[in-house]
């Protein structure tokens, strides 16, 4: 979780430092925990857009033009929303405007955006463009995309016609076209790695393991902590050593800016208690590690009236390791060909309810209102579309008796006996309904056949030097039964390039499947003593909600380019020149 290294969690353990700091604590930590999940690995990122246009109006109408382009995001509601507004050009048809709209690009949701060419009167040249009315100015054209469109392009360069929408226009098919190429913050590029280490933590409740981990974070203009990232947990260890932190100066804004580094002692059940803290910025810790200095730690006072007051501990923390570099990103893979392919397995088990009643997960609506298992593919689908140029679809289902033959635990959703995959998101519905006629709902819940089936794709892929990164949607209404054999599949599985994300439907209580996610359960061992290599499996039921109005599905799918990332860096199967 986060942008800096993997997260292994383990036991709860317990250290208290007064009320009033342990609710803190607790808080910073829960606060942690959403902003990272809602954030994902390399998930968010600046992004600058350029501008141009070419054959601005219609000429017979438009003869001359000094053009200025203003460009929303549109949120879910439709209500446009203003991002930013280009400069204006005087007597050009072909601008190529210098001003770069900022943009910040996030993996996990869809970011539609929409332009809005204006030719500017000549009354209004001496008033800035941020103070122009825009309903004074003439309208020459719109034109909408989603921003995912513009970064998966080999280039990030894409050309698009504009239009009109709503505005009363003479000509729509002679208001030329825009061209939007997008461009990656630099600071997202120059990363810092760090390694921590402490020495004789104090763990106040002798009854508790110490399971610790670091939280980081910046420092906000309000003063309020800002969460950056967090290390993996360290079990039962009072002199831990954390894999290396890796923070990139986009994130950090500059290497002068305070950073407040708190250790935690992990708990499951998400109250994390507050081990101690420092504040340092990273050329501070870049002197620490030259040095080979030591931080004592401290805690906040646990008396209320001594808020300004701190107790400094014996505890210490340093910087074992510090080195600054470039490297590449998400977005550079993406830009010169890789692709993300979408897969899907769904639960046809009996425990769903009969599909010809309402109150069955799986009853298809006569007023076309998608069903739970709908909505979760539609939802994952919709983002990761755009990441495969092709949109063929690998769909399964499992738990399900085709007639007359036995209980399957991974068939084809389309019926063909050789070939899973569909034609797009729309595929995979129709295949779905038709399954649902041509099925009996089984059971048990097994995951293993399908993670293998899935695994053997993303295999033979990377034995065919295919540039491709497979995510596998699971949807299911019920607790695994195979366990060990779902737990070696996922341990294979993490040798190779693909992503599993579990979503679990209806009112089952979904405990036991905590186990799937390494943020809440123990890490994962296969029957011949392997672990994973990386983190790649998540595991969320759709009732869980984030606040701030992050779904489950966002948070899920904020961790993608993360493991993405691990994977490449670690296997080094993509090479940019």
């Amino acid at each position: 979780m986060g942008n800096c290294c993997s997260d292994e969690v383990s036991h709860a353990g317990a250290h208290h430092v007064g009320a009033a700091a342990a609710k803190a604590a607790s808080a910073a930590s829960a606060a942690a925990d959403r902003f990272l999940r809602s954030r994902g690995a390399g998930a968010s990122t600046q992004i600058e857009l350029s501008l141009s246009a070419s054959n601005l109006g219609d000429q017979e109408y438009f003869p001359k033009s000094n053009p200025m382009v203003v460009v929303y995001s549109k949120r879910r509601d439709g209500a446009l929303e203003e991002i930013g507004r280009s400069e204006v050009i005087l007597n050009s048809l072909n601008p190529f405007w210098t001003t770069k709209i900022s943009v910040q690009y996030q993996f996990e949701v869809l970011q539609p955006l929409v332009f809005q060419v204006f030719d500017i009167q000549q009354q209004f040249h001496d008033v800035s463009e941020k103070m122009l009315k825009l309903e004074e100015q003439e309208f020459l054209g719109e034109a909408t995309c989603l921003l995912s469109e513009v970064i998966t392009k080999r280039d990030r360069l894409l050309t698009l016609k504009l239009g009109v929408s709503d505005h009363n226009l003479l000509n729509p098919n002679k208001f030329g076209e825009l061209t939007v190429q997008a461009e990656e913050s630099s600071g997202s590029k120059a990363i810092m790695e760090m390694i921590f280490r402490c020495s004789d933590l104090e763990i106040k409740d002798l009854l508790t393991k110490s399971d610790t981990f670091l939280l980081i974070s910046g420092i906000s203009d309000s003063g309020m902590p800002v969460p950056i990232c967090k290390t993996e947990v360290r079990k039962n260890d009072l002199n831990p050593r954390w894999r290396p932190v890796i923070l990139n100066l986009q994130q950090i804004g500059s290497k002068e800016n305070p950073l407040i580094i708190e250790c935690f002692n992990f708990s499951s059940n998400g109250k994390h208690d507050l081990v101690g803290k420092i504040v340092k910025s990273v050329a501070e810790m870049e002197n620490m590690c030259h040095k080979k200095n030591g931080e004592n730690f401290f805690v906040p006072a646990s008396n209320a009236h001594e808020c300004h007051s701190k107790e400094v501990l014996k505890s210490q923390l340093y910087v074992e390791k510090y080195v600054e570099s470039n490297r590449h990103t998400f977005l550079d893979y993406i830009s010169v060909g890789c692709q993300l392919n979408f897969m899907v397995g769904v639960d046809f088990t009996a425990s769903n309810g009969n599909p010809r009643l309402p109150d069955s997960l799986h009853y298809i609506d006569p007023s076309g209102r998608p069903n739970v298992y709908q909505k979760v593919i539609l939802e994952v689908g919709d983002v990761l579309q755009y990441y495969d140029p092709a949109k063929r679809f690998p769909a399964w289902g499992f738990g399900a008796r085709p007639i007359d033959g036995p209980c399957s635990h991974c068939f084809n959703l389309n019926g063909s006996a050789y070939q899973p995959e569909v034609d797009g998101i729309q595929g995979i519905m129709s295949a779905y309904i038709s399954a649902l006629r041509n099925v009996s709902l089984a059971g048990p819940t097994l995951f293993g056949q399908l993670i293998s089936t899935a695994m053997a794709i993303a295999s033979q892929s990377l034995a065919d030097n295919q540039q491709k990164y497979f995510i596998l949607l699971i949807v299911t209404d019920g607790v695994v039964t195979d366990f060990q054999e779902t737990i070696d599949a996922i341990i294979k599985a993490s040798d190779f390039p693909i992503s599993i994300v579990v979503v679990g439907v209806g009112g089952a209580d979904f405990k036991e499947m905590e186990f799937l996610d390494p943020n809440k359960g123990e890490k994962l061992e296969s029957s011949t003593g392997r672990v994973a290599s990386r983190d790649m499996m998540q595991f969320a039921p759709m009732k869980d909600m984030h606040g701030t109005g992050v779904s489950t599905l966002q948070s899920l799918l904020a961790e993608i380019p993360g493991q993405f990332m691990t994977y490449m860096r670690t296997r080094e199967t993509q090479t940019i020149s």
